[in-house]
This record gives structure tokens, C-alpha cells and sequence, in this order.
């Protein structure tokens, strides 16, 4: 697996991480019993912990990362091959 090739694949694996992140532990205003005024919308999170989340997604993604690059390397299932960025 080439640089760019395994860049590519941790970025997707990032963002699809990240989906999966965001919604956990979210409190919504309806859920505080918070009256939401100017056209807020109730379902919103309260307090989202953004960087706590991108930190977790970060550090999910690299474990995922590290087992895709190990199934790769040690050839655990077998794969076309993949571009190796030369």
C-alpha cells in the first residue's frame, strides 16, 4: 500500500467514524427541559463536545486504520491489489 493510498483510506475511515461519533452522548434542549426561543430547534444538542469527539474519532479511525493496513501487509484475506503509489 502506497502513502496516498493509505492517506485515502484513513480519511474515509475518519469521516465514517466520525458519523458514527457525533450522536453519542448528545443531550437535546427537549431532553434538559429547556424552552428554546427565536427558532431554535429543540432537537439540537445542548452542548456537542465537539473536540472531544474529534479527538475520539481520531484515534478510533487509527486503530481501524492499523487493522486494515495489517489485513493488507499480511495478506489475512485476499485482496486485488491495490496502487502503491509509485
Amino acid at each position: 500500500m502506497g502513502i496516498g493510498t493509505g492517506i485515502a483510506i484513513y480519511l474515509t475511515l475518519w469521516w465514517t467514524t466520525l458519523f458514527a461519533v457525533l450522536p453519542l452522548g448528545n443531550r437535546t434542549y427537549a431532553e434538559e427541559g429547556i424552552e428554546v426561543k427565536d427558532g431554535g430547534d429543540p432537537g439540537a444538542p445542548v452542548n456537542p463536545n465537539l473536540k472531544k469527539k474529534f479527538i475520539t474519532t481520531t484515534w478510533v479511525s487509527a486503530i481501524a486504520w492499523g487493522v486494515v493496513w495489517a489485513t493488507i501487509r499480511f495478506g489475512l484475506i485476499d485482496l486485488p491489489p491495490l496502487p502503491n503509489g509509485s
